[in-house]
């Protein structure tokens, strides 16, 4: 099994990267807090990894830190929960606010995601309430509503269709949603300009 990737980075894209170890490119998928936090293309990179294994296929997924390794390995024990809906719903809320989510019960905030229902929510709520004691607790932030101005998207904002497009959101909704997100002043970094237009992709 793989458990770690040093290498040069290829290409990086919202959801994925391609590590180019030992003359090997692995194709490795990843939450968008690690694409967010990640150097320039060209240069050298390390990754937790967690390989999954299936009859069709062999998955790398990658992680920058410890901390999103453990939340994405907590969310694949819960039944109902892939590795590819786990990336999702570590790209949906910071590692710091899916665990308070989780620990207080925050089933409106976790059904914010794409793909997590309300039950597989609440299933997220009893299995892993008691099993995140490793994470500080953080405080959260509130975010207000915003008008939707009509120019075109930079490259950061373009990044940030992109990821919610993988995330399976509509192409209208996904735009509309960066849109709101700048003008609600949630800043030019992809990461916080991603969390906010998720929060308000509909």
């Amino acid at each position: 099994m793989i458990a770690h990737l040093r290498g040069k980075l290829l290409e990086k894209h919202p959801n994925q990267v391609i590590v180019d170890t030992g003359g090997v490119g692995y194709d490795v998928t990843i939450p968008v807090s690690t694409f967010s936090s990640l150097s320039e293309v060209g240069t050298e990179v390390r990754l937790r990894i967690h390989t999954h294994v299936r009859e069709d296929a062999i998955q790398l997924f990658g992680f920058l830190t410890a901390e999103e390794k453990t939340v994405f390995e907590r969310l694949i024990s819960v039944s109902g929960i892939g590795p590819k809906l786990a990336i999702t719903v570590l790209s949906g809320l910071a590692t710091p606010d899916l665990v308070a989510a989780i620990r207080e019960g925050g089933v409106d905030r976790l059904v914010r995601i794409p793909g997590v229902g309300k039950k597989t929510a609440e299933r997220m709520v009893l299995e892993l309430k008691d099993k995140l004691d490793m994470f500080p607790p953080v405080p959260r932030g509130a975010a207000g509503p915003a008008t939707v101005p009509a120019d075109a998207l930079n490259a950061v904002e373009q990044d940030v269709l992109s990821a919610l497009l993988n995330l399976g959101c509509q192409r209208a909704a996904a735009e509309t949603a960066v849109r709101k997100a700048r003008a609600a002043g949630a800043g030019t970094e992809f990461e916080p300009l991603f969390r906010k237009a998720l929060e308000l992709v509909r």
